[in-house]
């Protein structure tokens, strides 16, 4: 898929952890893993909306388009 997330790197850069970003959102880890792992099929707008109060962000901090390769590995 040629949405990447990059939510790792704005929990390293505002030094929290998964837990504390579930907890403040009012999600489960479960969840946050899954759309940290880029495994989720739809992100809510007020979960996106949560995650950049919570990490005061954008949602281009968090969210990255790359576009596939024609050969369907992924790589631009």
């Amino acid at each position: 898929m040629p949405i990447i997330v990059n939510l790792d790197v704005m929990l390293a850069r505002r030094k929290m952890s998964s837990g504390e970003l579930a907890e403040k959102i009012g999600i489960t880890q479960a969840n946050l893993s899954i759309l940290k792992t880029g495994k989720a099929r739809a992100v809510r707008f007020s979960t996106l909306d949560a995650i950049c109060r919570a990490l005061d962000c954008q949602p281009g901090d968090i969210l990255e388009y790359r576009k596939e390769r024609d050969d369907g590995t992924g790589e631009p």
